[in-house]
């Protein structure tokens, strides 16, 4: 399964902290930017709870796609 957006994206240097709790970008600090940093380690984590993986791939102002991958049983 995959979810792409056509945002922003994501910095590559950055990246490799997305999945991490707390985790926010310097841009996305501001006090109008809701949310804690919180969804995609919690996805993470159920995910590898299943045994499958995460995966995220980003281009600066063309989007992101984050991919699951969860074994068939």
């Amino acid at each position: 399964m995959h979810v792409e957006d056509n945002g922003i994206g994501i910095t590559p240097e950055y990246l490799p902290f997305v999945f991490q709790r707390f985790w926010r970008a310097d841009k996305a600090r501001s006090p109008q930017t809701k949310g804690l940093g919180l969804g995609l380690a919690i996805a993470q984590t159920i995910v590898h709870q299943h045994g499958g993986k995460t995966t995220v791939c980003s281009t600066l102002g063309i989007g992101s796609c984050f991919q699951v991958y969860l074994p068939i049983t």
